[in-house]
């Protein structure tokens, strides 16, 4: 639907993901079509993208620009698709194409990456395998394809009458992206700031040395935007983003301190902090033991991006003994 005045709101369903849907927007230009983000490719997400704009008097090939906030498959996955389609430009940002071809089509590596990873990290010989495999099925939700147009933090995004900025804003995905649109005061916020849910932080082979500390500093350097409507991924559009960023950092002072208490009596390792937290995939908190395995995956790395930056402060320290990464505090919680 037409959410402001040439602003419209895709709802791209997500079955079996928890999710329900993802925030795809097509913004309407006098001399051409932004899509911002796209939805994965299954046949459900292509007819609905497809229904929707035909309900608004699109069609795919009226998409001129395709700008991908983040390459995972829910944001990513249709891009290829409308590309061959529409012939539309398709953007993001350089760390993101650079992590393509080792996530979607020479894959061996990067799985082997995360097996060692994972395994370093204590988890459990028998989940070991099942865990290391649990992203496996998203190459099924994508049609690969390289971007035609580069986005740096000084590339505009000119769609008359509106000029999107881009905004380089790490965490979620290493060169996750945000666009800001300063006359309108509209923010597009991908998987970097959602209504309602913190976005999956996580340390691995292709987040960068860093991740919750990048992500933190991108939330602290949006804090003075001058924004009115804030467009995320997932959720409801909203105000009051200063309000929302004080919220997650908040929540990430909070997971801070359950992991410093869980280390505060001797070292773990990751998993076995891990195994001890609540964990919210969507709504109530859940035990570690019940997640599926791909929600057992994500939890273990948020865990480990909070140990990595608590390393970086200073807080905790880590120990390799027999192959195997332990974490304990050096100041109490």
């Amino acid at each position: 639907m037409e959410i402001v005045k040439g602003i419209y709101q895709i709802k791209v369903p997500m079955p079996g993901s928890g999710l329900d849907h993802v925030n795809a927007y097509l913004v309407e230009g006098t001399k051409g079509n932004l899509l911002i983000d796209t939805g994965w490719n299954t046949p459900e997400a292509f007819t609905a993208l497809k229904q929707d704009l035909l309900t608004n008097g699109f069609q795919l090939k009226d998409i001129t620009y395709i700008a991908v906030t983040h390459m995972h498959p829910d944001h990513y996955g249709l891009a290829g698709r409308i590309k061959q389609i529409s012939g539309a430009t398709v953007a993001m940002s350089e760390a993101e194409a650079a992590m393509l071809d080792q996530r979607y089509v020479n894959v061996t590596d990067l799985l082997n990456s995360v097996t060692q990873f994972l395994e370093a990290n204590g988890i459990a010989k028998a989940e070991l395998a099942e865990l290391s495999k649990a992203s496996m099925p998203a190459l099924d939700f994508v049609v690969p394809v390289k971007p035609d147009v580069v986005l740096t933090g000084e590339s505009i995004i000119e769609m008359e009458p509106f000029e999107f900025q881009v905004i380089i804003t790490p965490g979620h995905s290493l060169g996750h992206v945000c666009l800001y649109e300063p006359h309108k005061r509209y923010l597009f916020t991908g998987d970097h700031i959602l209504t309602d849910i913190s976005p999956h932080v996580g340390l691995h082979p292709q987040s960068g040395e860093n991740p919750l500390g990048d992500y933190l500093n991108s939330l602290e350097s949006m804090h003075q935007l001058d924004v009115g409507f804030v467009f995320p991924g997932h959720g409801g559009v909203f105000s009051g983003l200063q309000s929302r960023i004080e919220g997650l950092l908040a929540h990430h002072k909070e997971r801070e301190y359950e992991i410093m208490k869980s280390i505060s009596k001797g070292p773990k390792t990751a998993y076995q902090i891990t195994q001890e937290i609540p964990w919210m995939p969507i709504g109530e908190p859940v035990n570690f033991k019940k997640l599926a395995p791909i929600d057992k995956r994500l939890a273990v790395l948020e865990t480990l991006a909070h140990l990595q930056h608590l390393i970086v402060e200073g807080k905790i320290t880590k120990d390799t003994r027999d192959k195997v990464n332990y974490y304990e505090c050096l100041v109490m919680p």
